[in-house]
């Protein structure tokens, strides 16, 4: 897989000033835990799950998770998690008789309620199970954080593969104030433990915001919400720190569709005229129809706070996020020229684009980060940037 690989070979070489590079599930987890992008979250039960990953129907559609938790109803378990082996036994087919190739397909996953069920599944899909890159851990806590890595050990010997963990935390005894610091500290000794197999951490800010009877609105992002900002802070300081390094993913956007609005748009014309000239104002403004400002906004926020990769729950949502992880030219300068001129020579030394110092020491880490998503995502050239990358087509 590579991102943005719907590109001419003339349309990339434009756009990219470093092309991004492929990737696959058996890729290392240093780089594979950036690739998530935009993750594309849908029920189990959702007809044709198969059929939109061979047609490519949803441009850009690199990673998905195949819910069985909280998109299902109660009633509906039993009809989910058949829809889910027979999507898994559908792909294992097309992969061994040779119709589909193994670096063709996304890295998906499976959100499962608890460890029983995770095994239940594993023993009833047997080595079609294989066609996942991991699981999903909603709920994930101090209670059930460890049998969760027990079952997925089991599953692995079984299969003699790595499949992988991803965790939610979403529970209310890491939001609520009281409990958050002794339970998100044990949670970070329990993924030291087993971090070979974490990809990534994702936050259930959905969740969070149920304990409270809270549901933000398509003109705030969930930094505007202090109760959840709080804990993003807390869950960024315990697991993105220097010697933690967990890739962290942001919270989903709910929105997709049309409505009145109460404040101002949040992104400005000129960024969309500078690519799309007189038509530019056009292409803003059905991104506006479909809330994609608040979306673009709130990413923009993840990437301040060091989080990369968005829980995302429809495809129109898929390029604007992944344009987003695109390194810019500059900050491609400073990061290779910081990491290149860690000899212990220099300590500081004026950028590249002249417009400010690079410390070595404090920079490096940030260096290394954007590098791995460089890798991922590719470089802009020098003035090209995420409108760059739109899909054209849907807006204009």
């Amino acid at each position: 897989m590579k991102y943005f690989d719907y590109l001419t070979n003339e349309k990339s070489k434009s756009i990219f000033y470093k092309e991004p590079t492929s990737f696959n599930r058996d890729t290392s987890v240093e780089l594979l835990s950036y690739a998530l992008g935009a993750t594309l979250y849908m029920p189990a039960t959702r007809e044709k799950i198969v059929h939109k990953i061979l047609s490519k129907k949803h441009k850009g559609l690199i990673s998905i998770v195949i819910c069985l938790e909280d998109s299902i109803g109660d009633m509906e378990i039993e009809k989910a998690e058949q829809s889910l082996l027979d999507t898994l036994q559908e792909l294992y087919s097309l992969l061994e008789a040779g119709h589909l190739a193994s670096d063709n397909l996304p890295l998906i996953f499976a959100r499962v309620r608890s460890p029983k069920q995770m095994l239940d599944i594993a023993e009833r899909a047997g080595l079609t199970l294989s066609v996942l890159t991991g699981f999903v851990f909603p709920k994930f806590s101090s209670k059930n954080g460890q049998a969760y890595f027990d079952a997925l050990y089991h599953i692995n010997s079984m299969l003699n593969r790595t499949l992988y963990a991803m965790p939610i935390l979403e529970t209310e005894e890491i939001i609520f104030e009281e409990t958050r610091v002794e339970s998100l500290t044990y949670i970070r000794k329990l993924l030291n433990d087993n971090k070979q197999l974490v990809l990534n951490v994702r936050i259930g800010a959905t969740d969070f915001s149920s304990l409270f009877g809270i549901r933000r609105n398509y003109d705030i992002t969930i930094y505007d919400i202090n109760v959840i900002k709080d804990c993003i802070s807390s869950i960024i300081n315990i697991f993105t720190r220097r010697g933690a390094e967990y890739v962290v993913s942001g919270p989903v956007w709910e929105y997709f569709s049309t409505g009145e609005r109460v404040l101002k748009p949040q992104i400005r014309v000129s960024p969309f005229k500078a690519t799309y000239g007189s038509q530019g104002t056009q292409v803003r403004s059905k991104m506006l129809d479909k809330y994609l400002d608040g979306l673009i906004h709130e990413v923009l926020l993840d990437k301040a706070n060091g989080l990369i990769g968005k829980t995302v729950i429809h495809p129109s949502h898929l390029i604007p996020v992944q344009a987003l992880y695109v390194v810019n030219h500059e900050e491609f300068m400073d990061a290779s020229n910081i990491i290149s001129n860690n000899n212990g020579e220099l300590g500081v030394f004026k950028s590249h684009y002249a417009n400010k110092m690079n410390e070595i020491k404090p920079h490096l880490s940030w260096a290394k980060k954007i590098m791995n998503r460089s890798s991922i995502y590719g470089v802009f050239n020098e003035h090209q940037t995420f409108t760059d990358l739109l899909p054209t087509e849907e807006y204009l």
